[in-house]
């Protein structure tokens, strides 16, 4: 694993498809990196879209955590990033 993409979420049901997607695309090769995505306790549909996502993509791990703010949800990520 040579990189770890970390999005912290919180209530980004508008745009964290997008974000995904965006970083799926990208020329990687698949298994050479990972995507951790933090629910920083998201109030609306933004895990719900993320799990789905997850679903087709292994590379993809989430982790939910009681709202703490922007830096503690990037920490939790750097906690679990293997790349």
């Amino acid at each position: 694993m040579k990189l770890s993409i970390i999005i912290p979420v919180y209530n980004t049901e508008l745009y964290i498809e997008r974000c995904l997607v965006s970083c799926l695309k990208q020329d990687i090769p698949y298994e050479e990196y990972e995507i951790v995505v933090v629910n920083d306790g998201s109030l609306d549909g933004s895990l719900r879209i993320a799990e789905h996502i997850a679903k087709e993509h292994t590379n993809i791990t989430i982790v939910s955590q009681p709202n703490g703010g922007l830096s503690v949800a990037r920490n939790t990520g750097l906690s679990i990033a293997k790349g």
